[in-house]
């Protein structure tokens, strides 16, 4: 059990950041209206993979893994969770924007896809991808033991 949970857990972790990368590279300046529903649709899988490293993450704190204690004891559990409450809100600003241009899209507009826009998401992206960045570093710490008071 805790092998397939730590299992599920990276490959969930993997599979949100190749959400985040293929957004990033989808959202450029050659932006075409097509692809606005493919990132809407990436953006659903970003979710899932979220919502995935989210459940097994709990797994892995209260059932199958070095139980809660490890895990509280240590102030970089703190910053784990940190960061990844920090990613999610981050998200929260391209999948509205992408709700909205698909919405514009479908109702006809006209310019829809502006290079203020695509650059204010990109940044957003990038942000994310960045502080996704630190989580498995603060993981790997903690499995190490860094951070424990002794």
């Amino acid at each position: 059990m805790e092998a397939a949970a730590a299992y599920l857990h990276f490959l969930s972790i993997m599979a949100l950041t190749a959400m985040l990368v293929t957004q990033l590279t989808l959202c450029s300046r050659d932006l075409q209206p097509p692809q606005v529903q493919t990132l809407a649709q990436i953006d659903i899988v970003y979710l899932f993979a979220a919502v995935l490293a989210l459940a097994t993450g709990l797994i892995r704190l209260f059932v199958a893994g070095k139980g809660a204690s490890f895990y509280f004891m240590n102030p970089l559990f703190y910053i784990k969770i940190a960061l990844f409450l920090a990613v999610g809100l981050i998200s929260v600003m391209p999948t509205l924007q992408f709700i909205r241009w698909n919405r514009a899209l479908k109702a006809g507009e006209g310019r829809v896809l502006r290079d203020n826009d695509i650059e204010t998401i990109r940044r957003y992206i990038a942000l994310e991808l960045l502080l996704l960045a630190f989580i498995p570093l603060a993981a790997v710490l903690m499995a190490r033991g860094i951070g424990l008071q002794h």
